[in-house]
């Protein structure tokens, strides 16, 4: 059964995008969860990131809407605190919206991925969005793409809600491996 169409909410321009000013290195997290069976695939590392512009109704999460909120924490510190459990098969970004601190994000998923683990981000933004995110010269953005190997992509959707569903909240929210992203990344084939 294909994937749902992504339909955005919030902000629909690229140069609407605001990634969170901070230190090289640092991350402003809501909390942090060290052993979550229903973040993704695998016992996973959860980081919450603190900010969101998406307002979703119904968020799971609106604590960490506020930019200004959370605790600060350097990268290095997440990776060692990741590396102390064997156990684990990856870590989870989840949020807030984690694409405000993509660079941080992606130094740290850099490291989860030498460590053998994999990159599970969540996002309110639609895949195709964040694409055009990136080509409007946010490196980050597409530096976290490319960490990531599961991306869960859309804004929550009240009205959509689907507790049956994994590791999301309503039906219009995807499940993109890499391969489903590449996939639409292709243009169509004409006969």
């Amino acid at each position: 059964m294909p994937e749902p169409e992504c339909k955005p909410v919030g902000l629909i321009s690229p140069q609407d995008f605001t990634p969170l000013a901070m230190p090289v290195g640092m991350l402003r997290l809501a909390g942090i969860v060290e052993e979550s069976c229903v973040d993704g695939p695998g016992l996973r590392y959860v980081l919450f990131t603190q900010g969101c512009p998406h307002g979703c109704k119904g968020c799971h999460n609106p604590e960490t809407h506020s930019c200004t909120g959370g605790t600060l924490y350097h990268g290095r510190d997440i990776v060692a605190a990741y590396a102390e459990n064997p156990l684990l098969a990856g870590i989870t970004f989840s949020g807030g919206e984690p694409f405000l601190q993509a660079a941080a994000l992606t130094e740290v998923a850099r490291a989860v991925h030498m460590a053998g683990g994999t990159v599970v981000t969540y996002t309110g933004y639609c895949f195709e969005h964040l694409c055009r995110i990136s080509a409007a010269g946010y490196a980050a953005v597409a530096q976290l793409l490319d960490e990531t190997d599961l991306l869960i992509d859309g804004p929550y959707m009240e009205s959509l809600r689907d507790l049956e569903l994994p590791f999301r909240g309503s039906s219009n929210q995807r499940l993109l491996d890499r391969t489903a992203r590449a996939t639409l990344l292709t243009p169509p084939q004409g006969h």
